[in-house]
């Protein structure tokens, strides 16, 4: 009697682990979200600019392979993060689509940013500077006058000679 009791639960639980086992062993596949977030997180080498996951494979023949190899990784128990190692190893970090958050990957990402802030800070306190020194130099004293009057005295005596020499 237990023996048959033994065998039972053994039985059940065979059942039972043969179940866990089913559900953990889902099949991916392109529409998953899974998927979506394992792909995305990659640059189509193409030229295209998108990430593999929104790349159309009508056009891109790399991104048929690529979507491939990440459903079949996903189905051998591979995570996103163990996808992503695994990519950065073959080609390095110019395949992310974002940058590490550390070291100077983050860095290469940000200076460019940084770069335009500061010249466009620069530039506005030049052009400010050439503003405020141009509105100086309109209140000046008599001495600018008097050279626009000579000017003027010289500009109108030419006008009147060649207005002599041709009526």
């Amino acid at each position: 009697m237990k023996s048959k009791i033994y065998i039972g639960l053994l039985l059940i639980a065979f059942i039972f682990q043969a179940s866990v086992f089913q559900v953990q062993a889902k099949e991916f596949d392109y529409k998953s979200k899974e998927f979506e977030a394992a792909a995305s997180q990659f640059m189509c080498t193409c030229g295209c600019g998108q990430d593999h996951f929104e790349c159309d494979p009508k056009t891109c023949n790399l991104t048929v392979g690529f979507k491939e190899d990440i459903v079949e990784m996903m189905n051998k128990g591979w995570d996103k993060d163990k996808i992503r190692e695994y990519y950065v190893n073959i080609y390095g970090e110019e395949i992310l689509t974002a940058p590490e958050k550390s070291g100077f990957s983050l860095v290469a990402w940000v200076m460019p940013f940084a770069a335009l802030g500061i010249a466009g800070v620069a530039i506005f306190f030049i052009i400010r500077k050439w503003v405020k020194k141009k509105g100086t130099d309109e209140v000046t004293p008599d001495h600018e006058n008097q050279t626009d009057e000579v000017e003027e005295e010289i500009l109108s005596s030419m006008i009147e000679e060649q207005r002599k020499k041709y009526l």
